[in-house]
């Protein structure tokens, strides 16, 4: 009884001491947010640009609405997920505009990039369209886990815009080790990520069209 009486009660320390790391962590971000009613930074992305890509220039012109997320990943703050999972975020920090715009934006930015569509463009632009390029964020956030790292996942789905049947789907993840938990050095490691994810994507695109 007393052996198991011990490995219980170790246990119970283990799953304590997280539950209180991640309080502690929880904590220190609410005081943070209370004592602004505004980030002191905003933070983008970036479009890659010069990777390769399959076949040759096309006539082919893409929508691309913006993407759908879990409220979340729906809003315009920095998002630190631990086991659980369990979301927190960044004081003081928040992306430009809701992350799904600002995927958006520079997903057409980075399709643009590759010189090989006729158009580009959101809802509403009055393109005469033959593919929407239907996506999802399923992952775009510092993960605190066990290892600092920042992943970043998006369903995508071709769509033929004339008879509605599916092109081809497949789903992007990359991460990328954080060289800290800060905001700075996970806003770094989230871009890295994303610009792998968004490459990617076009060149699939690209190749798929």
């Amino acid at each position: 009884m007393r052996g198991k009486s011990r490995t219980a009660g170790k246990r119970l320390a283990v799953r304590s001491a997280g539950i209180a790391r991640l309080a502690a962590f929880g904590l220190l971000l609410s005081l943070g947010a209370c004592a602004s009613s505004g980030p002191d930074a905003l933070y983008g992305l970036n479009a890659p640009r010069g990777f390769e890509t399959s076949g040759r220039a096309g006539g082919r012109q893409i929508l691309v609405p913006e993407p759908s997320a879990l409220q979340a990943l729906g809003t315009n703050s920095i998002a630190v997920v631990d086991a659980g999972p369990v979301y927190t975020y960044f004081p003081k920090a928040a992306w430009s505009d809701t992350l799904p715009k600002v995927v958006q934006a520079k997903l057409i930015e980075t399709l643009e990039n590759t010189g090989r569509l006729r158009g580009v463009g959101r809802p509403g632009e009055s393109l005469l369209i033959d593919y929407q390029l239907q996506t999802e964020l399923r992952a775009f956030e510092l993960r605190i886990d066990g290892q600092d790292r920042a992943v970043v996942e998006i369903m995508a789905r071709l769509v033929n815009d004339r008879n509605g049947q599916t092109r081809a789907s497949r789903v992007f993840r990359a991460e990328v080790p954080a060289s800290g938990t800060g905001v700075a050095q996970a806003v770094q490691a989230m871009g890295a990520a994303s610009d792998r994810v968004l490459a990617e994507l076009a060149a699939w695109v690209v190749g798929s069209v």
